[in-house]
């Protein structure tokens, strides 16, 4: 497991926080090197949207 911090306005994050919810799978799969990679990616930033979502920044 790979735990980090960032620093950003809250702005970002709510931005942030729009861009996953907003991305989907061709997305992912049209930056990716296979359907591996894609699938990684979702997880990753699935990771990130809910750390945003526990600080109150979930998008609807």
């Amino acid at each position: 497991m790979v735990q980090f911090s960032v620093d950003m306005t809250e702005q970002e994050a709510w931005a942030l926080a729009q861009f996953i919810k907003r991305s989907r799978w061709q997305q992912y799969r049209d930056n990716a090197v296979d359907e591996e990679d894609a699938y990684n990616m979702m997880d990753a930033l699935s990771a990130v949207r809910d750390a945003l979502a526990k600080i109150k920044f979930s998008p609807r």
